[in-house]
């Protein structure tokens, strides 16, 4: 058995270097996720060979793409050139509970590479060059084209997927009430939380469009919920208990934040109503954090931004709500609690 070579030292260029690079991984994990390689994998390790037979691509080439996941544990190589799923990458297959392979399609789209690529033009700026390559504001983009706007609904709905249990198990709702889940998208959050709070109807908000396409028509929730098209700037629907903001936030500036507030806080005629901005809350100091990752794709393709906690009372002070509490949950969002001043 042949020696294995060194790992190169990690100098300073080394570092560089990879920092550099580090988009090769971004575009070998959408290939891989385009390709559905993770389904042909599900019944265990197959070669490059049987994978390209599978997938109608290149042997060698196929094999060098995955030899790059593998540095990263998605995916492992074995001695005998066999591939097999790994914890990173049983996400990637398509029929996996939570599965990530829609939201790791939709990451890697081009309305967020393209002006990631243009960063330095956002640095100067201070706003987002996304208009200026495509056309249009991000979501004006998708109105536009289609395509585009569907890759966003499935892959939003797949991050969320994830994320949606850990949210609803880790706030006590009322017993009785209704939730409005304001721009809830397909309404996975909303499901949960029904799913949870047997007691409790809802209301799903958001556009026409995107109302089309939501999850909550299932036979254990006949009912109990209903949905609701309409602009979240403009108003939301009036005397619910609770209302939710799932990464609504983050997307906007401060000023577009508030106008989303104000009018759900028009909204909040209930004694007792509370609002929960559920969003990354990003950390002090240089330990890694996904919020910081992702305040750069919120910087480049919209006008928005991951917030710290004292960031998010301010919107919520600013809109008329009072911050009450703060819960992390098993994800990387947290809920922030805005009540009636």
């Amino acid at each position: 058995m042949p020696t294995p070579m060194p790992t190169p030292p990690h100098s300073p260029a080394v570092q560089l270097t990879e920092h550099a690079l580090a988009y090769l991984h971004s575009a070998a994990l959408r290939a891989a996720a385009l390709l559905g390689v993770a389904d042909h994998l599900a019944d265990g390790p197959r070669t490059a060979g049987e994978l390209a037979a599978a997938t109608g691509t290149d042997p060698a080439h196929l094999r060098r793409a995955m030899r790059l996941l593998a540095t990263r544990d998605v995916f492992r190589e074995d001695s005998d050139g066999a591939f097999h799923l790994t914890p990173a990458a049983e996400p990637l297959r398509s029929d996996a509970p939570s599965s990530m392979r829609d939201a790791v399609v939709m990451l890697t789209d081009e309305p967020f590479w393209r002006p990631a690529g243009q960063l330095a033009d956002t640095v100067r700026a201070g706003r987002t060059v996304f208009e200026e390559i495509f056309g249009a504001p991000y979501f004006g983009h998708l109105e536009r084209v289609p395509e585009a706007g569907a890759v966003f609904d499935t892959g939003m709905a797949g991050l969320a997927e994830s994320e949606n249990g850990p949210i609803a198990a880790a706030y006590d709702f009322p017993a009785t009430g209704t939730v409005v889940d304001v721009g809830g998208g397909r309404g996975g959050l909303l499901r949960q939380v029904l799913l949870r709070n047997p007691d409790l109807t809802g209301i799903l908000h958001d556009q026409e469009s995107v109302l089309g396409h939501h999850l909550l028509d299932r036979p254990d929730l006949t009912g109990r919920w209903q949905t609701h098209s309409g602009d979240f700037f403009t108003a939301v629907p009036p005397g619910a208990d609770v209302y939710l903001l799932k990464r609504i936030l983050h997307d906007w500036s401060d000023d577009d934040c508030v106008r989303i507030l104000r009018a759900c806080r028009t909204a909040m005629t209930r004694p007792g109503s509370r609002l929960l901005a559920i969003d990354a809350v990003v950390p002090p100091g240089n330990a890694p954090h996904p919020g910081k990752t992702m305040d750069i794709l919120m910087m480049t393709s919209f006008n928005g931004r991951e917030r710290n906690e004292p960031d998010i009372h301010h919107l919520l002070t600013t809109a008329g709500l009072k911050p009450s509490r703060t819960l992390p949950t098993h994800s990387t969002l947290s809920i922030v609690e805005g009540v009636v001043g």
